[in-house]
C-alpha cells in the first residue's frame, strides 16, 4: 500500500529566543558580574582614569536588558550605580547631595537607564549570532543611547539649577559638544560586547551544527 501521507522537508526549528538561556544560572551570574565589574570599574573616576577607560554604565544598562531582562536585575544594577556614585563622592571626603553633580535632575538617571534596559530588552527575542540580529541589536543600541542622553544631559541642564540663564541655543550647543562623546563610547562598549556574543557562539557551537543534517 502506498502511503497518502507526503512527507514534509526538514526544516531548522524556528530559533525564536536564542538567548533564553541566559535568564538563569551560572551564564546569568557571570553576565551580572561582569556588567557589574565593568560599571564599578569605570564609574569610580579615579579606577578608570587610571586603567584610561571612560563610563560604561549607559552601556551595561543596555547589555543588562539585552541579556539579563529581568526587572529586578535593572532594580539591583540602579542600586549599585547610585552606591557607586555615593561611596565615590563622599570616599573623598565630599558631601554626596552637595556634588556638583547631584541635583534635582539625578532622579532622571531612573529614566535615562530604563530606555537602555527595556530597549535592550525588546531586542532580546530577535537577538542571535547572525550578522542581521548583531546589526539590529547595534541600530537599537544607537537609538537608546541617543535618547538617553538626551534626558540625562537634558534634566540636568534644565532642571539641575547649575546654569543662571538656561536657554536653547546653549543646551543645543551643549548636546553637540557632549553628545558623540557619551554615545560614541556607549556605541564602543556594545559593539565589543556583541563581538564577543559572535565569537563565543562560533566557537561554543557543536561541530556540525553549521551544516544541518545529513541524508
Amino acid at each position: 500500500m502506498i502511503s497518502t501521507t507526503q512527507s514534509q522537508p526538514n526544516r531548522p526549528a524556528p530559533r525564536r529566543h536564542e538567548l533564553r538561556p541566559l535568564l538563569a544560572g551560572p551564564a546569568q551570574l557571570a553576565i551580572l558580574a561582569v556588567l557589574l565589574t565593568l560599571m564599578a570599574a569605570t564609574r569610580f573616576h579615579a579606577v578608570g582614569s587610571a586603567l584610561h577607560l571612560p563610563d560604561a554604565s549607559m552601556a551595561v544598562f543596555f547589555l543588562g536588558g539585552l541579556y539579563l531582562q529581568r526587572h529586578r536585575l535593572f532594580a539591583g544594577l540602579l542600586v549599585a550605580a547610585v552606591a557607586i556614585d555615593y561611596i565615590a563622592v563622599t570616599g573623598r571626603g565630599l558631601s554626596f547631595f552637595d556634588h556638583y553633580c547631584v541635583t534635582p535632575s539625578y532622579a532622571f538617571l531612573l529614566l535615562a537607564y530604563a530606555v537602555l534596559w527595556y530597549l535592550g530588552r525588546a531586542w532580546a527575542p530577535s537577538m542571535a549570532a547572525r550578522p542581521r540580529a548583531l546589526a539590529g541589536a547595534l541600530a537599537v543600541a544607537l537609538v537608546a543611547a541617543s535618547a538617553s542622553f538626551l534626558i540625562s544631559n537634558g534634566a540636568f541642564y534644565w532642571f539641575g539649577g547649575r546654569y543662571a540663564d538656561p536657554n536653547f541655543a546653549q543646551y543645543i550647543e551643549r548636546v553637540w559638544r557632549w553628545g558623540p562623546l557619551f554615545v560614541g563610547t556607549t556605541m564602543a562598549y556594545v559593539g565589543a560586547a556583541l563581538l564577543a556574543h559572535a565569537l563565543v557562539a562560533r566557537f561554543a557551537r557543536p561541530r556540525g551544527a553549521a551544516s544541518g543534517p545529513r541524508h
